[in-house]
C-alpha cells in the first residue's frame, strides 16, 4: 500500500511537468499583446517595449519558460500584470466561493441522481424508469446556462424568493450562504446530476440480476433491505469515480455558473485574466486547477480501498 502510494505520488511529478509546458505554450501561443492591453491606446512604441522589457516578454520561450517554471518550483506565481498582486494571494482569495458551489453542486448531484437511479433501476421497463431515463438523456443534453437563466427567471425574477447574483461570504452565516448558492448549484450540478442518475441505474441493474439477490428475494428480505445492504455497497466503486470525476469537472466547470450569477469566484479570476490578458494569473489558475484535478484522481483510487476491500494496492 505505501509503496502504491508513493509510486502514485512519484506519478504526478511528470504529469505536472507535462501540464506546466501545456500551460505555458498555451498562453505563450494565444494572440494578443499583454504590454500593448497594459500600456492603453496611446500608449508609444518605446513605452510598449520598456514594458515588454520589464515583464521579460521579449525573450524567447524556452527561456522565458524556464524562468517561469523555476519560480513555479519555488512557490512563486508570478504577480499579475495589472493589479501586480502575488497571483497565489488573487486566487486563495477566490477560492472559498469556488469550493463551496463545487461542493453544493455535487451533493445536489448526489442527492437527487443515486435515489432515481436506484428506483429507476428497481422499476426496470415502467413509467418511473422511461421518465429517469428520459431525464438522464435530457439533462446531458440541455446546456447548462439555459438552465441559469430559467432558474434565475423562476426563482429570482419571477417569484422573488431567490438572490440570483453574488456570494455573501461565510461570515454571513450559513442561510445566507444556502440562498445564494443553491440556485448555482443546481445549475452547475445538472449535467451532472443526469450522468451519475445513469450511471447508477445502468451499475444497480447489473447488481439485481444477480443470483445471491434472487436468493435474497427468496429469503424474504425485503427490496429496501437488499438495495441498502447489497446493491448500494457493490455500486460503490462505480459511484464513487463518477462523483469524484464530477467534482473535478464541477470545479473546472465554474467558470460558465459564475459568470451567469456573478459569482467572485476563480472562474470570474480566469474570465477577467483572459480579457485583460493577464499571462501570469492565467497560468496560475490553470496550473493549480490542473492540480487539484490530478489530486482528485488519486484521492478517488484510494478510496476503493475504503468501499470494496476486496481490492489491494502492492
Amino acid at each position: 500500500m505505501i509503496r502504491y502510494l508513493i509510486t502514485r505520488m512519484l506519478s504526478i511529478i511528470p504529469v505536472m511537468g507535462v501540464v506546466t509546458a501545456v500551460v505555458f505554450g498555451l498562453t505563450y501561443l494565444s494572440p494578443g499583446d499583454a504590454a500593448v492591453v497594459l500600456a492603453g491606446d496611446y500608449a508609444s512604441p518605446a513605452q510598449i517595449a520598456a514594458i515588454r522589457e520589464r515583464l521579460h516578454l521579449d525573450a524567447p520561450i524556452v527561456p522565458q519558460y524556464f524562468h517561469w517554471l523555476g519560480s513555479v518550483l519555488r512557490g512563486d506565481l508570478g504577480n499579475s500584470i495589472f493589479s501586480e498582486q502575488p497571483v497565489l494571494a488573487l486566487i486563495l482569495s477566490r477560492v472559498e466561493p469556488t469550493i463551496i458551489l463545487a461542493i453544493a453542486a455535487t451533493l445536489v448531484s448526489v442527492i437527487i441522481a443515486v435515489p432515481l437511479g436506484l428506483l429507476a433501476a428497481r422499476k426496470r421497463g415502467g413509467i418511473a424508469d422511461q421518465l429517469v431515463s428520459f431525464f438522464g438523456i435530457a439533462g446531458t443534453a440541455i446546456p447548462a446556462f439555459l438552465i441559469g437563466y430559467l432558474l434565475i427567471f423562476t426563482f429570482g425574477v419571477y417569484f422573488g424568493s431567490m438572490p440570483i447574483s453574488g456570494f455573501p461570504g461565510l461570515d454571513s452565516g450559513a442561510w445566507e450562504v444556502l440562498r445564494h448558492v443553491l440556485l448555482p448549484a443546481t445549475m452547475l450540478g445538472f449535467a451532472q446530476t443526469a450522468l451519475i442518475t445513469r450511471i447508477t441505474r445502468a451499475s444497480a441493474i447489473e447488481v439485481l440480476n444477480q443470483d445471491f439477490i434472487r436468493v435474497a428475494r427468496a429469503k424474504g428480505l425485503d427490496e429496501f433491505t437488499i438495495i441498502m445492504r447489497h446493491c448500494l455497497r457493490l455500486i460503490a466503486v462505480p459511484l464513487v469515480t463518477i462523483v469524484g470525476m464530477s467534482f473535478a469537472y464541477m470545479l473546472g466547470g465554474v467558470v460558465i455558473t459564475e459568470t451567469v450569477f456573478a459569482i467572485p469566484g476563480v472562474g470570474r479570476l480566469l474570465v477577467d485574466a483572459i480579457q485583460h490578458k493577464d499571462v501570469p494569473v492565467i497560468q496560475g489558475v490553470l496550473l493549480i486547477s490542473s492540480f487539484v484535478y490530478v489530486l482528485i484522481n488519486l484521492m478517488v483510487d484510494l478510496s476503493y480501498l475504503f468501499f470494496d476491500p476486496r481490492i489491494k494496492y502492492t
